[in-house]
């Protein structure tokens, strides 16, 4: 199996979905994962995207068995250093005449299209345009020799079926005559297109299956036509063209803007544009965890059978097949990665969640004060309440954090003329409690609160805000289990001293 991104930029989470599918087939089998930079349009390389594709897959769990960092036996895996290979093959092709050398210029192809509605480079047009097909041998030697820019285009004959058998799709015939000659070399930069690149590549490295995210069309039939000119037909790998991934909303295939527009990263990593400067937010530091990130993109276009959704990376390795990938384009719906990634943290021990979180947590206060086991205690309090790691600071930060204020609708709700003189009655029954257990502690108090025939919400909501500054956060009993009962009563001494009732109009 290979996956082969272009470093044009960040690793869309389309081609993320490519390379997972390509690594769990080659797991399942046994087989080798191959990571191949396709470089050869060097117009559109971008400085440090080779460095983040290899960032993101190694982020999501995507074991990479040879490429440029790991090696191999059939290097080198950066196209661009493959020049002198890819020349021999250009050369087959045109001794052969299923190629032809191309002299147009840009400006002469647009002024072809602005001539000829739905212009293409074909059986049809090729005669009229300046080609080896339509001029001399001595001219075109000559155009060479002087350097002349040029193209190798492949010569496809009209009116044939081509037969492309796809794992998902099943076989499907084209005619040839909807193709056009495609480009396959460059003189510019004398580096093949990704047409003949990759088919050379395919077959020297001897990969057994090819998966793809891109469109069918034209790559399918072009790619079968060119195995069987380099007489290559009998070692054709075994195709797989996955559905595309949709907008969440409205038609069409899923991009950046969508996730611009709809507050969603597109990307698995954060990406810094090293041309404009613009920074474009990444599942890692939206606070995803890369096991739901996996488990989420498995499942858009390929599902176990039945009602499963939770799948673990080995969990997916052994029940993948193509038999359950759909045909159709797979909605990307955000709001379910979310779902997947509050599963994760809720699944994730909560010694293991308090590790994550303790970059979050060194940003707001000095770590070095609470103990491995408090923030683990803190954060198994209120993980439930989140989706995100950072979430967890503004569930949590009164863990850490005394409050310097109280939330005034609470206040409004909550505090009473005699809500002081309550609490202060309340300090002196925690005092007098030796086990200060969640349990025990609540057992004690709600009996005291029964015993004076006290409000229960009004006397536990002031607790609360006084403790916590607000009205909200896990069981009363559990946090001031683990803040303890110095810092409980501390915390309600400061309330009542700070808390003025509001008027309620």
């Amino acid at each position: 199996m290979r996956f082969a991104p272009s470093p044009t930029g960040p690793l869309h989470i389309g081609g993320v979905r490519t390379a997972l599918y390509n690594y769990l087939f080659a797991r399942q089998h046994g087989g080798v994962m191959i990571l191949r930079i396709e470089d050869t349009d060097s117009t559109r390389f971008v400085p440090g995207a080779e460095d983040y594709i290899n960032e993101a897959l190694h982020w999501l769990g995507i074991g990479i068995d040879e490429g440029v960092i790991e090696g191999g036996n059939y290097g080198p895996y950066k196209q661009s250093e493959r020049r002198d290979i890819y020349r021999k093959y250009v050369k087959q092709l045109l001794d052969d005449g299923k190629a032809y050398i191309a002299f147009d210029t840009p400006e002469e192809l647009d002024a072809k299209r602005q001539e000829v509605a739905n212009f293409q480079y074909d059986a049809s047009t090729r005669l009229q345009m300046r080609n080896s097909l339509s001029m001399p041998a001595d001219e075109v030697q000559r155009l060479i020799d002087a350097g002349e820019k040029h193209v190798v285009r492949f010569k496809i004959e009209p009116n044939c079926d081509v037969v492309v058998n796809d794992l998902i799709r099943g076989v499907v015939t084209i005619n040839s005559s909807i193709l056009d000659d495609k480009v396959l070399y460059k003189s510019a930069d004398d580096l093949p297109t990704y047409h003949l690149a990759n088919i050379v590549d395919d077959h020297l490295m001897e990969v057994s299956h090819v998966i793809r995210g891109e469109e069918w069309l034209p790559s399918a039939p072009l790619h079968v036509l060119l195995y069987e000119a380099f007489g290559w037909a009998d070692t054709m790998p075994q195709f797989v063209h996955l559905p595309l991934l949709l907008k969440p909303d409205g038609k069409g295939k899923l991009s950046k803007r969508d996730g611009d527009r709809l507050g969603f990263p597109v990307f698995p990593l954060e990406w810094h544009d090293p041309k404009s400067g613009d920074i474009s937010s990444g599942y890692r530091e939206r606070g995803y965890l890369p096991q739901a990130v996996v488990n989420f993109l498995a499942l858009l276009g390929w599902n176990p059978g039945d009602d499963r959704e939770i799948f673990s990376m080995d969990d997916l390795i052994k029940e993948f097949s193509f038999e359950h990938c759909s045909k159709k384009g797979a909605k990307f719906d955000y709001e379910k990665g979310k779902w997947f990634n509050h599963e994760y943290l809720m699944n994730m021990g909560d010694a293991e969640l308090a590790l994550v979180f303790k970059p979050v947590l060194a940003q707001n206060v000095d770590v070095s004060q609470f103990s491995d086991d408090y923030i683990a205690k803190a954060v198994g309090l209120v993980k439930s309440r989140v989706n995100f790691v950072g979430e967890l600071w503004d569930q949590a930060r009164f863990f850490f954090v005394r409050p310097e204020t109280y939330a005034e609708k609470d206040i409004r709700k909550r505090w009473k003329e005699e809500t002081p003189d309550i609490l202060r009655a309340l300090i002196e029954v925690l005092h007098s409690i030796d086990n200060f257990t969640s349990q025990h502690t609540e057992e004690v108090v709600l009996g005291w609160i029964k015993e004076h025939d006290y409000h229960l919400g009004n006397v536990m909501n002031a607790f609360r805000l006084t403790v916590v500054g607000e009205c909200k956060g896990p069981h009363m009993f559990d946090i001031s289990e683990l803040l303890g009962k110095d810092e409980t009563i501390a915390r309600i001494h400061a309330g009542i001293e700070r808390i003025k009732p509001l008027d309620n109009a």
